[in-house]
């Protein structure tokens, strides 16, 4: 199962239950956030009987610390960013 098969995944997306930082430093991007940013990809989970919002959260912090997105960042020298369709294609394990 896929991220987007539970979630709405888009940008300016001001009633997402938290948002990811598409762009910046490849320290920086792909970090989860409260604070809304018409830039950042939101994340609506859609099936909270399967997710709850801040379990996702907490496992996109560590998804993003372990250096997931680093990998996946595309851009050239200080400035990298992440697109929704990689968000989206997040697989989620049912363990």
């Amino acid at each position: 199962m896929r991220l987007s098969d539970v979630a709405t995944i888009r940008m300016d997306f001001p009633e997402a239950h938290f948002w990811i930082t598409c762009r910046g430093s490849a320290d920086r991007c792909g970090a989860p956030v409260r604070e809304f940013n018409p830039e950042h990809i939101g994340i609506l989970v859609n099936r909270i009987d399967i997710l709850l919002p801040d379990f996702l959260f907490y496992s996109l912090v560590h998804v993003h610390q372990s250096g997931y997105w680093k990998r996946l960042a595309t851009g050239t020298l200080s400035l990298v960013n992440i697109r929704v369709s990689d968000v989206q294609r997040i697989e989620l394990s049912p363990r």
